[in-house]
């Protein structure tokens, strides 16, 4: 009885304090200050950890190294980019003064191929990981409104999809490298076999959370609407495009959502094992390496990687928020 109380003088008092606080200062608290007190807990406790753990290279990173790094990694970047334009310029002063000498000469022009940086990487991750997922969503979205508008091809097909649904990225990875090794020979590729094999692979695994919510959100259609649609008599295509897709938008960015943190999560794994020059390439490199700055330059990865799919999905979720009717179906 007296917790009870208790309970209920403390909810009087929270709600006699918000009446008091102005709403915008509430919100503030809710969305700045309640996130910040959590991030600095975890630094706390990952910094006790880090200074209490010690590997066969040293001291397990805390956030002070993982600081550090940041700076490395882009003075590294940097320093490759005034490299690369040195390059270019010596290359053409050389070819201005052959041309000089010689007015028939023909310039020949070399591409620089220093080593990739950590930021030239990510951007490799991004493009791959965003053209696998492209490639899934016009794959998947129409095949989803298909199956849900059908329960004929929904029982057709749903035994293929429960059974490749739960496949392992590694698993996908050999026979999409057997494949791609075998289809794509051409001599003069427009892109490098590891980025295909990669994209492929990406596309495989989250080709499914979209035809699965897509179907379902078609199939969930309101009665009503769908009788509307038949008074009306509208063509199959009218009766997609009116009634279907913007009924089933919050349903079909949930898919997308779901499968772009997936896509997101199987390309590192994947560009590990096809050493496409992205994110995963670098943490296995640096886990080869075994440096005294290996360590602290993967966790230094982790926290990107982290942070990018964080990124994406709130760029999802606001691209939701645009297109669709109902603005608060986004699923937070």
């Amino acid at each position: 009885m007296a917790s009870l109380i208790a309970r209920l003088i403390t909810r009087k008092n929270e709600s006699v304090i918000k009446a008091q606080l102005p709403p915008f200062i509430v919100n503030f608290f809710k969305a700045v200050t309640l996130p910040s007190i959590g991030i600095l807990i975890f630094l706390l406790f990952w910094t006790v950890g880090a200074n209490n753990i010690d590997t066969s290279l040293g001291k397990f990173p805390g956030p002070s190294q993982v600081m550090t790094q940041v700076g490395n990694l882009f003075n590294e970047h940097v320093e490759s980019r005034e490299k690369e334009a040195a390059f270019y310029e010596r290359q053409e002063n050389r070819n201005q003064a052959r041309l000089a000498k010689d007015p028939m000469y023909k310039p020949k022009t070399r591409a620089y191929t220093g080593k990739e940086t950590f930021i030239d990487q990510i951007i490799t991750s991004l493009i791959t990981v965003l053209s696998g997922f492209v490639v899934a969503a016009i794959v998947a979205i129409p095949l989803g409104i298909a199956i849900g508008l059908s329960k004929s091809l929904n029982t057709a097909i749903n035994p293929i999809i429960q059974i490749f649904k739960p496949v392992s990225p590694l698993a996908w990875l050999p026979l999409v490298t057997m494949v791609v090794s075998a289809v794509y020979t051409s001599t003069d590729p427009m892109f490098a076999k590891s980025f295909i094999v990669s994209m492929i692979t990406v596309t495989l695994c989250c080709i499914w959370p979209m035809v699965i919510n897509t179907s379902v959100g078609v199939a969930s259609l309101n009665s009503d609407w769908v009788n509307v649609s038949k008074v009306l008599r509208l063509s199959a295509f009218t009766h997609i495009q009116k009634i279907v897709l913007p009924a089933s938008v919050p349903a079909i960015f949930t898919g997308m959502r779901l499968s772009l943190g997936i896509a997101w999560m199987v390309l590192i794994a994947a560009e590990m094992l096809a050493q496409n020059p992205g994110l995963g390439k670098f943490v296995w490199d640096e886990f080869q390496n075994g440096s005294s700055e290996s360590l602290s330059r993967i966790m230094t990865a982790v926290i990107v990687i982290g942070l990018i799919g964080f990124l994406l999905d709130r760029t999802m979720m606001q691209l939701q928020r645009i297109l669709s009717w109902d603005k608060n179906s986004e699923v937070r």
